[in-house]
């Protein structure tokens, strides 16, 4: 499995643990600079997929919120 396949397999839970324990791995400044630079990628990686999460999420509550009658959409922000 490819690390973008990997990647699509995570859940946003999954993945925000992950990107969070990489962040205290790095805050630390444990390990060699290598091992850090490969897990600063996959935090970017990881961030990147934790934001696509976000807005197919955000775009799913606005479809949600359309009239029943197909008129436009409320144009007030989902305040969540």
């Amino acid at each position: 499995m490819s690390d973008t396949q990997d990647m699509e397999a995570l859940s946003f839970e999954q993945a925000l643990a992950e990107l969070e324990a990489i962040v205290t791995r790095l805050e630390t400044g444990e390990g060699a600079l290598d091992d850090a630079i490969a897990a600063y990628e996959r935090g970017a990686k990881l961030k990147q997929h934790c934001q696509k999460k976000l807005d197919e999420a955000r775009m799913k509550v606005e479809k949600i919120r359309l009239p029943e009658d197909g008129g436009a959409a409320s144009s007030e922000p989902f305040d969540g």
